[in-house]
């Protein structure tokens, strides 16, 4: 084992646990898994161990406990010296209201914040909590050293024109409604990586970040600091997404609810579940179907259109507000990272910005392989694969050390 500082990561989803063992000076990674399908019959753990991977059933309903049990008790005995080099415990926490600019040390207050925070991430806080405490539990000698990583952190710095919204003001003095956006962790990493690419201080960094997958947001960077993302008070708000529908007309709500005679739960599931690209195609929230039947699918055809409309909107308005400067588009995400035909698409429609494509460059950018995929001379657009997990870890290290 190449170093004794690792940090163990945990991301609990309502449904999930992703979790990493992972050196935070070097990156690597000596354990990674994914737990998933809690409470339903075939709750399961998948796990990759020097380079094995492997799988086990969690037993019928089995949930958050059962896998970090797991965990303890089945594989770090394949090596031993894994719980030994642990040192610090990281949480990705989606929701922590403008209460928490940065990571923080878990204690009492802390566990708290991030419950209150929990009405407006009511799928994720209370898994976050779950998680935290069975963390607590299998590992009580590093119970000082839990960090909550806020995936809303790096979007507190947004100006007041920018999170606010046309609606009586004391929604937001008293109850907090605001929009606060999403992905800030993968935001912040990738707009780091890409100063360093270019060669320039973060404070003198001026990127739009894409963060494209299932779940997608865009964020405009000035200065090193965020002025301006897509997602809102929810992760519902801004660009098609695999099953959200990203911006409607709120009216749309009142239509469904009163003509349609659908309940509230019905249309929050409506436009959470059951659209975005799912919605357009009718059959699949997998962007490689959309691109894959393009040219032979019209409903596939209108859900690419949509999508890269949608996101050419946003980056084309994100790009003014940049103070007359824009360093680099950067591409991240599942789709962001091996879509080339999303990124050719919208890069395509962006020649206003001084956007040259180079379809060679586009195209060896995929499969976990980033770099610059426009022509010398032209405005930069790149490819950067997110590493969340590596954020996560060096800032419970940095703040346990």
């Amino acid at each position: 084992m190449s170093s004794s500082n690792n940090a163990l990561v945990l991301n609990c989803g309502s449904s999930s646990l992703k979790f990493a063992i992972i050196n935070p000076e070097n990156g690597d990674e000596f354990l990674s898994g994914l737990a998933e399908c809690f409470h339903l019959p075939d709750a399961r753990i998948k796990w990759k161990l020097d380079g094995e991977k492997k799988e086990a059933s969690l037993g019928a309903g089995a949930a958050h406990s059962e896998a970090i049990r797991f965990i303890v008790n089945s594989i770090f005995p394949q090596k031993p010296e894994l719980l030994d080099s642990i040192k610090s415990i990281g949480h990705r926490i989606v929701h922590g209201g403008e209460k928490y600019t940065q990571s923080v040390v878990i204690d009492d207050s802390v566990l708290k914040g991030i419950e209150e925070a929990a009405a407006f991430a009511p799928l994720h806080n209370p898994a976050h909590l779950i998680g935290i405490r069975e963390a607590y539990a299998a590992f009580p000698h590093l119970k000082d050293k839990n960090v909550a990583v806020f995936d809303t952190a790096f979007h507190t710095t947004m100006p007041k024109e920018a999170y606010l919204y046309a609606i009586p003001n004391e929604l937001y003095t008293k109850h907090g409604i605001r929009r606060y956006g999403a992905h800030g962790t993968s935001h912040y990493y990738v707009s780091r990586e890409a100063a360093k690419l270019l060669n320039k201080p973060v404070e003198e960094t001026n990127v739009i970040t894409c963060h494209l997958g299932n779940g997608a947001s865009i964020t405009a960077v000035k200065n090193g600091k965020c002025v301006e993302t897509s997602m809102g008070l929810t992760p519902l708000e801004g660009l098609v997404m695999g099953t959200r529908s990203g911006d409607i007309d709120p009216a749309i709500m009142f239509f469904l609810h009163d003509n349609l005679k659908m309940s509230v739960a019905d249309i929050n599931n409506l436009l959470n579940k059951k659209s975005g690209l799912l919605g357009l195609t009718g059959v699949s929230s997998d962007c490689r179907y959309v691109t894959d039947n393009y040219d032979k699918d019209e409903n596939a055809k209108n859900a690419l259109d949509v999508f890269v409309h949608r996101l050419v909107k946003y980056i084309g308005g994100y790009a003014m507000l940049l103070d007359g400067r824009l360093d680099a588009i950067v591409f991240t995400g599942g789709i962001g990272e091996n879509s080339e035909e999303v990124r050719r698409m919208a890069l395509q429609k962006l020649s206003l910005l001084g956007i040259e494509l180079d379809q060679e460059r586009n195209l060896a950018a995929r499969f976990g392989k980033g770099g610059t995929i426009t022509k010398d001379g032209s405005v930069i657009a790149m490819v950067i694969p997110t590493n969340e997990e590596l954020v996560i870890a060096q800032d419970a290290a940095r703040l346990t050390a």
